[in-house]
């Protein structure tokens, strides 16, 4: 992608943004650590550990950065996921919203799909109720405290990231038909230059309110007013009972073995099993000696785990949703039995088009925290489609996530629309952790790729290249990666072999050869445990920085 400037002429900030020359960056160790998108919300973070507060603290305070620093992925209207281990015991927290109770499924009758823009898709936001929920449970700090950066950042301004300004950039056009959106986030009638300075008041105001309320503000007191009421008056269903009754829900992480280690997911509404799927057929195929020794930069390595991926994506697809309308349980999609005639489907020297279905894009943001005692955080958080739906709630800087263009209208399908109901959700948190002989569970690594149906694909492959081929964080990030996407096609990144690629071509991969290196294959973070600290990398597909103290 691009960052130079279109008019250089009007852009007192013109540069040529792009990296020409291969860069390499190093691993960085510490004894406390945190890795995401943007360095200052990084930052922002491991001022929270140093201050003496946890992994809860350092990864709501970056969150909370995040929304002000990286607008265009993620918001104070979206929803978050979060894997974590505390003290040995592993959790995992579900801050995902409901469809409107009011809005009902003839809302939508006569239409091919969701709606992507505008009051049709928005559900509750669900990412402030996360926040509140993990520091509650493990935090250490006031919780006005941890808000202080993201307010800071959003009152005083920022310069913004390069990577962040492309993203904005190619959201203006889709955006700027929403007036409350380019008052608030295109001031100047156009996307903001990189390295030019953006400040939200707004968003600073409703920082210091969710802050001082510790989150009831949003959704019980004047906030949730202010959301309902730019509802009503947009003819839209969203009413103060809906963000009312909404709570992060408390849930036991999905397990799934991954070589040395178990992989973890939160469980649906999220694709997180998806992850899981994949690595179980993996692991069936593992009983091959062959496929456990091979490279992962091999043509054998790849065919194999992307037809696992599509298998996974297929199953996903068909059968997860709300959990109050699945019809099978997580738990039966990862019996071995399961896995088993699933691998048993696959052709190691042919492509198959397994009717996986079609890709499901979005925008998100990814982080990594970990503190001195072994406490570690993974935590994603997502207004879906870049920005979301175009709503921004007037006044607040309260930008309104359009998740419910996750649905489908299709009659009796596990993730039809319904009105109260969860829709299938693309972000996911990754974590690893290591069992003893007692069965108790140990730190291990905090992980995560951002990027829609990316994320899945995107966890397997750095899980393997950390577990089964032992790679440090950093190379396990800036390794190239392939995608799946409908049919037969399958992206890859440059850094593999013509040999391989040629291969690929000959087992019936319709191969879409990427130009470089860029968010299209995900944006990851990853923090390993050792003896004594952290080994943290983030990925150069960003405006990344992994820090330590």
């Amino acid at each position: 992608m691009s960052h130079t400037a279109e008019n250089p002429q009007d852009n007192p900030h013109a540069l040529d943004w792009n990296l020409p020359y291969d860069t390499r960056r190093p691993a960085v160790c510490g004894s406390m650590a945190v890795a995401t998108s943007q360095p200052l919300a990084a930052q922002a973070g491991v001022e929270m550990l140093r201050r003496g507060g946890s992994a809860a603290d350092a990864a709501v305070a970056v969150a909370a950065a995040m929304t002000v620093l990286e607008p265009t992925t993620n918001g104070l209207g979206g929803d978050g996921f979060v894997l974590g281990i505390f003290g040995g015991e592993v959790v995992g927290l579900n801050a995902s919203g409901c469809a409107p109770i009011g809005q009902a499924r003839e809302v939508f009758d006569g239409k091919v799909g969701m709606p992507n823009r505008g009051w049709g898709p928005v559900t509750v936001p669900g990412a402030v109720s996360g926040w509140v929920a993990l520091w509650r449970r493990f935090g250490r700090l006031p919780f006005a405290d941890l808000l202080e950066p993201a307010i800071r950042f959003a009152r005083d301004g920022y310069l913004v990231a390069p990577r962040t300004a492309g993203l904005w950039a190619r959201s203006y056009p889709k955006m700027a038909e929403f007036a409350e959106w380019k008052r608030v986030f295109a001031p100047e009638g156009r996307a903001p230059f990189a390295s030019e300075r953006v400040v939200l008041k707004d968003h600073a105001r409703t920082l210091e309110l969710i802050g001082r309320t510790e989150g009831a503000a949003f959704y019980t007191g004047e906030l949730a007013t202010k959301m309902a009421n730019a509802a009503r008056e947009g003819g839209a269903f969203l009413r103060e009972e809906d963000l009312a009754h909404h709570q992060a829900r408390w849930v036991t992480p999905l397990e799934a073995s991954c070589a040395r280690s178990t992989m973890l997911a939160i469980p649906p509404n999220g694709q997180g099993i998806a992850a899981l799927i994949a690595r179980g057929i993996l692991e069936v195929l593992r009983t091959n000696p062959r496929f456990a020794e091979i490279s992962p930069d091999c043509a054998d390595s790849v065919h194999l785990a992307a037809e696992a991926m599509k298998l996974a994506f297929r199953t996903v697809h068909r059968e997860v949703g709300d959990p109050e309308a699945m019809r099978v349980t997580p738990a039966s999609m990862l019996t071995h039995d399961f896995l088993e005639t699933l691998a048993a489907e696959i052709d190691p020297m042919k492509a198959q088009d397994f009717q996986h279905g079609p890709p499901k894009t979005g925008g998100t943001i990814l982080l990594c925290a970990a503190d001195r005692d072994g406490n570690m955080v993974s935590l994603i958080q997502s207004n879906y489609e870049g920005w979301g739906s175009g709503i921004v709630i007037p006044n607040t800087g309260i930008a309104m996530q359009n998740r419910g263009a996750c649905f489908t209208l299709e009659r009796g399908h596990v993730n039809e629309y319904a009105p109260g109901k969860l829709p299938y959700h693309t972000i996911i948190p990754g974590m690893l952790i290591r069992r003893d002989a007692k069965g108790d569970a140990k730190s291990h690594v905090a992980f995560g790729c951002m990027g829609g149906y990316m994320q899945p694909q995107g966890q397997l492959q750095i899980a393997s290249r950390l577990e089964d081929h032992r790679a440090n964080p950093q190379a396990a990030l800036d390794a190239p990666r392939w995608q799946v996407s409908s049919g037969l096609e399958l992206g890859i990144e440059p850094g593999f072999s013509a040999t391989m690629l040629d291969d690929l071509r000959a087992r019936g991969h319709s191969i879409k050869l990427a130009a470089e290196k860029s968010i299209s294959f995900g944006r990851a973070q990853c923090i390993l445990r050792v003896e004594h600290g952290y080994i943290a990398a983030s990925d150069a597909r960003g405006d990344a920085q992994a820090v330590v103290a």
